[in-house]
């Protein structure tokens, strides 16, 4: 999904958002609501702080303020703390919104927070351009990928211990973490093969 972006500021600013919506398995508006820093806006749901070894992500949620830490990635390419970096450097920004709209020509970033919709069009509109899921009609593909798909993407696909996973996503209770991770579960253990069929 990443491949499909180009290397222009917006591109940058989706590559942002897609990485640090997955790697801290945020909800749609927990990414745009994001600011730079504590009490940036008025509006603003959460805000960044980048060390050395990852970003902190303080968020005000349901059951009010929570901590995700995201950690560099191993590539570059896909680390979502270097993507948050190159967007804050080549963007100009330091203040406000972490995520707004970019200029028409695409040359500067606007103060004008983004809206969540905007994660989950992101979210489709490279789903589809990576082929994923090729062997569905294009309108059920559509519909399969949103931008919960984040959070739940990350949930199923990390093999790590389930408590690790409930705390990136803040719930309260491992049964609602289990909801998230049932297809990865699938046919994990091969009972087929293990039984020499």
């Amino acid at each position: 999904m990443l491949a499909t972006l180009p290397h222009d500021l917006r591109g940058l600013r989706d590559r942002a958002m897609l990485l640090i919506g997955f790697a801290g398995a945020l909800r749609r508006s927990e990414i745009t609501g994001l600011d730079h820093g504590k009490d940036d806006t008025m509006d603003g749901t959460g805000w960044v702080e980048i060390f050395e070894a990852g970003v902190l992500v303080t968020l005000r949620g349901k059951t009010g303020w929570r901590e995700v830490e995201i950690a560099r990635g191993s590539s570059d390419a896909t680390c979502p703390v270097r993507a948050l970096e190159r967007w804050r450097a080549f963007s100009k920004t330091n203040f406000g919104s972490l995520f707004t709209a970019v200029s028409r020509d695409g040359s500067r970033a606007l103060e004008r927070r983004l809206n969540d919709r905007h994660v989950a069009r992101l979210v489709q509109r490279t789903a589809l351009a990576a082929g994923l899921r090729p062997e569905l009609p294009e309108a059920e593909r559509r519909a399969l990928f949103a931008g919960h798909s984040l959070r739940a993407g990350l949930a199923s696909s990390a093999e790590i211990d389930e408590r690790h996973v409930q705390k990136q996503l803040g719930h309260a209770s491992a049964e609602m973490t289990r909801r998230y991770q049932r297809s990865r579960d699938r046919f994990r253990v091969n009972l087929t093969k293990a039984a020499g069929l």
